[in-house]
């Protein structure tokens, strides 16, 4: 979403005739990226200070944050995605009737503003996913995913990609909640820190069918927080999120 809205500000200045001005864009990324980055970091090194039951409690409680993040930027871009285009634009012609410099500066913190908020979600979002699946292939498929979100954004840009953003943040919204639901593993945290003992009943077991720290069971544990043996709780707060929110967010808008 920081690349889109970051691809849309650039398009619009190039189209407009305003390239000079894409240096405030580039530092409001930096410092937006700067501050993802030292929060993460932080974070990090809070939890490895913690004991055992406390570091389980941080995991967890982190994991709770990253769904209410992911949860609420679906439903925003649900809301906004048809005119996301136009308000963009017109924001930007706002922040550039200010006067030259005060027009950088602007720009500068609208820029900032979208990509830290977007910054900060996903460092909440791959600390629940890091936590969940231990080793390399989470960080390698994050940086990926920044990769191709660099492209498509740098599409918007120079005019080789075209999307239809409404029906584009449509799919990407439903597999955005399904990626949610996953981190209902974050109850597995609490128990761990002795606070929520029940419906630890196993459910099945796919151990021996499709252990966690195989190939494909890796992919769906960081993707979908699968768990090879779920128990009781899990499965209730993974269905029950995904009815209710799928519900809202499928149903047409009024």
């Amino acid at each position: 979403e920081a690349a889109l809205i970051v691809g849309i500000v650039a398009s619009y200045l190039k189209q407009s005739g305003r390239d000079g001005l894409m240096p405030a864009v580039w530092v409001g990324v930096l410092l937006a990226s700067a501050l993802s980055l030292f929060a993460g970091a932080a974070l990090q090194l809070m939890a490895a200070e913690f004991p055992q039951k406390e570091q389980e409690l941080f995991e967890g409680v982190v994991g709770l944050i990253a769904v209410g993040m992911l949860t609420s930027m679906v439903f925003w871009m649900r809301k906004t995605a048809r005119n996301i285009k136009g308000d963009l634009q017109a924001s930007v012609e706002k922040a550039l009737g200010q006067g030259t410099d005060a027009a950088g500066w602007a720009l500068i913190g609208m820029v900032f503003l979208a990509v830290a908020r977007e910054g900060l979600e996903s460092v909440f979002f791959l600390l629940a996913i890091f936590q969940q699946s231990q080793g390399w292939q989470a960080p390698v498929g994050a940086l990926a995913g920044i990769a191709v979100s660099v492209i498509i954004g740098y599409g918007l840009y120079s005019g080789g990609v075209r999307l239809n953003l409404r029906r584009f943040f449509r799919f990407t919204g439903v597999f955005i909640l399904l990626v949610a639901a996953g981190l209902a593993g974050v109850l597995r945290k609490f128990h761990e820190a002795g606070i929520w003992n029940q419906l630890q009943t196993v459910v099945f077991d796919l151990d021996h069918t499709l252990p966690m720290d195989s190939p494909l069971g890796t992919v769906l544990s960081g993707l979908l927080g699968y768990q090879s043996a779920p128990v009781v709780g899990e499965i209730l707060v993974y269905v029950a999120f995904l009815a209710i929110t799928l519900f809202f967010f499928l149903r047409p808008m009024t």
